[in-house]
This record gives C-alpha cells, structure tokens and sequence, in this order.
C-alpha cells in the first residue's frame, strides 16, 4: 500500500451546523458543496470531507460512534497564527480546549478546539516545521 492520504472526512451529527462552522464561521470555501456532502481543499493533494454520520455509518455498514482519539493538525506561521485561528474558532462557536500557550513538548505554541461535533483541532506554530506555499509541511526550513 502506498503511504499516502488523500481525503479525510469526518461524520458530523447536523451536516447544516457544520457546514456553518467550517464555511461562515471559519472562512473556509468549498471545494464542493452538495445536500449530502461538503469537500474543502485542505492543502496541496488533501482533500477535507464533512459527510452526514448517518451517511457515513450506512455507507460503512457498521454504527461508528465519532470520538476524540484522533486530533487534526493546522500548522501555522507564527504564535500570532495560532492565537487569530483560536479566536475565529471560538467566534465560530468552537469549544476551546486548551487556550494557546508554549508547549514545552515539542518548543512551539498551540491551542486545541472541539469542532461542533466535538472532532479535536490541534492549532499549532512548531519552530521546527514550515509551511510551503502550496500547504507542504516541511521538518526544518524550506
């Protein structure tokens, strides 16, 4: 199997109030927006999917209960990144999870939010990675 992903969706509870969220709330455009599904281009190659989660689990053929053990990650430029994504998140109606602040882990600054179907955002400015003009993230400089 080759190493690679290419579209990540997530179930969502009220495809409306997370349309809401993710187009109006945090400025994203849509790729696609059908009744059933929304695609947004999320980088160079990745495509971000919010699907009903009873579509999901009927397409699946299994109930799939959403959780929060998987976070999504949105590197940034800089701690005043971080800091601009946190507030338009919490504007949009996102839970804020762990305001922005160092993180002694890794030597950058982050936030974390809940989405309105409580998938986990991991906002994040890692000194050790950069960010390409096409979305590619980079471990050192370009």
């Amino acid at each position: 199997m080759k190493q690679s992903i290419r579209v990540v969706t997530l179930g969502v509870a009220d495809l409306k109030r997370s349309r809401a969220f993710y187009s109006d709330g945090l400025g994203w455009t849509p790729l696609m927006d059908l009744e059933e599904i929304v695609f947004y281009q999320a980088g160079f190659g990745l495509l971000f999917a919010i699907w009903s989660l009873q579509d999901l689990c009927q397409d699946v053929g299994t109930p799939i209960t959403p959780g929060s053990a998987l976070s999504l990650g949105h590197n940034v430029d800089s701690r005043k990144d971080v800091d601009e994504v946190i507030e338009r998140a919490r504007s949009a109606g996102a839970t804020i999870l762990k305001e922005p602040q160092d993180a002694p882990l890794f030597g950058g600054y982050q936030g974390y939010f809940c989405d309105p179907d409580g998938h986990l955002w991991d906002i994040v400015h890692n000194p050790g990675l950069s960010v390409a003009d096409d979305g590619t993230v980079i471990f050192g400089s370009p």
